[in-house]
């Protein structure tokens, strides 16, 4: 076999560096909010600007309507490796509030933190515009050093991924042969620390569930009623302390199934990465992990399954008292699913669970639910492991391969209607502010990241 070029694609890589900041921040210029009417001709114009680029570079490239912001897709032929899907996003959050921004959100600049560090700082700058170039730069050294790509590519870049991906998931039905590919690759993740690169082999999944709790027909006078009528914030207390067990496990019948361990290798590289408490939940202020006992908090945050009620409320919450038993209370639950947990047998256990705990006089309703399952790369996967060496060889530090807490639903639709597995790598910071005031990417991020890419690409190729 021919050797690639590497070294030659790498080199230039790092000679075009100025060069490749300069379309990133062309790109940040454009102020692509999806979720805001008002900017839509910017995410239109941001979806414009990606197919010139691409085109330039030899892309087949077009904005395609999607019944909201247009998605961009674009494809170019390459060697005889596995055809690779790529997805990212071009529209960004809201920048309220705009009076904590150091300097205006649209105008990037680089920045130098106290501890020297050179930072790109714009709305966008991690999510997800500068993640997304790290993988187009990519692309254009190849193409600028060889003429062509390692493997064959279509892109797909969306512009509403900030606002729920509204039409994605039937845009991606409706354009299956033409999104056609044996792997997705997925930069909108980050890296385990700012040496250390990750690839995130599992997304949770989750089941979203209101629900309210009802006995009598109208609001009680507490001195008359108190002590006989079954009074619904307590029975729905009742209900929310009865969800998990004293060992912290989630106590509704049924929920574990489907629930996988990790392999021992797995489990050993992430009792090497030695997250603690301290570490972990010290910043807010916190200092005991309350998950399963016997697991890592590693474990806890990323491949264990969740059972969190985010909001109860019922009666009166006004200024001063008011002595009423309320008729009815309502809570909002969240599950975060794990392994091969089915999103609509969690549901049901969970409502069956909650009737068993009902009292005479009560009932329930429940309302809004919906779901996704968890996504999982084989441990075994070829690509896996190609790109695990590849991140390694960049950045000399073993590659570490993490779960995320998070969910990416068209990652399920990826798997569910491309039948793609998704390879997740990113190289965002926890400190990156995404989707906060003064967003930003490190320098190294952006760099290394193409380099990254750079090899990514030409491991898939072998």
């Amino acid at each position: 076999m021919t050797a690639r070029p590497l070294d030659q694609v790498l080199a230039h890589v790092d000679q075009s560096l100025d060069q490749s900041l300069d379309r990133l921040f062309a790109l940040l210029r454009i102020a692509s909010v999806s979720t805001d009417s008002a900017y839509a001709k910017d995410c239109a114009a941001a979806a414009d600007w990606l197919v010139a680029d691409l085109r330039t570079m030899g892309f087949e490239a077009a904005a395609r309507d999607t019944g909201g912001h247009p998605a961009v897709v674009a494809k170019s032929a390459g060697g005889a490796g596995p055809h690779a899907l790529f997805y990212g996003h071009y529209d960004v959050q809201p920048v309220d509030p705009l009076d904590q921004w150091e300097t205006p959100p649209f105008e990037p600049r680089i920045a130098t933190a106290p501890d020297g560090t050179k930072r790109i700082v714009a709305r966008g700058a991690s999510d997800d515009k500068g993640q997304v170039m790290t993988f187009v730069e990519a692309c254009r050294s190849w193409k600028a050093v060889t003429g062509s790509l390692p493997v064959g590519i279509t892109m797909l870049i969306e512009g509403e991924e900030e606002s729920g991906s509204a039409h994605l998931f039937d845009f991606v039905k409706a354009n299956r042969a033409d999104l056609a590919a044996d792997v997705a690759l997925v930069c909108d993740t980050g890296m385990w620390d700012a040496g250390t690169p990750a690839i995130t082999t599992s997304l949770r999944g989750i089941v979203v569930e209101e629900f309210k709790v009802v006995a009598a027909n109208r609001d009680l006078h507490s001195g008359v009623y108190g002590g006989a009528a079954a009074n619904p914030i307590h029975v729905l207390s009742r209900i929310v302390a009865s969800l998990h067990g004293p060992d912290g496990r989630i106590a509704i019948p049924g929920f574990y199934e489907g629930v996988e361990d990790l392999p021992a290798d797995i489990l050993e590289d992430w009792k090497g990465l030695n997250l603690t408490a301290q570490d972990f939940l010290g910043p807010i202020g916190l200092s005991q992990p309350i998950g399963e006992k016997g697991r890592l908090l590693i474990e806890m945050v990323s491949s264990r399954p969740t059972c969190d009620v985010n909001g109860m409320w019922g009666g009166y919450t006004g200024e001063g008292g008011k002595t009423v038993i309320a008729s009815e209370a309502w809570a909002k639950l969240t599950c975060r699913l794990v392994s091969k947990q089915d999103p609509v047998k969690v549901r049901d256990a969970f409502r069956a669970h909650v009737r068993a705990q009902l009292p005479a006089d009560c009932k329930v309703e429940f309302f809004g639910s919906r779901g996704s399952a968890a996504i999982s790369l084989p441990w075994d996967m070829p690509v896996l492991a190609r790109a695990r060496a590849a991140l390694t060889d960049e950045w000399g530090r073993k590659a570490v391969t993490i779960g995320s807490g998070g969910s990416i639903p068209i990652v399920g639709a990826f798997k569910a209607d491309l039948g793609l597995d998704s390879l997740l790598v990113g190289f965002a910071l926890e400190d990156d502010r995404v989707h906060s005031p003064n967003e930003k990417y490190d320098l190294k991020s952006f760099h290394k990241g193409i380099r990254s890419w750079v090899r990514i690409l030409d491991a898939l190729a072998d």
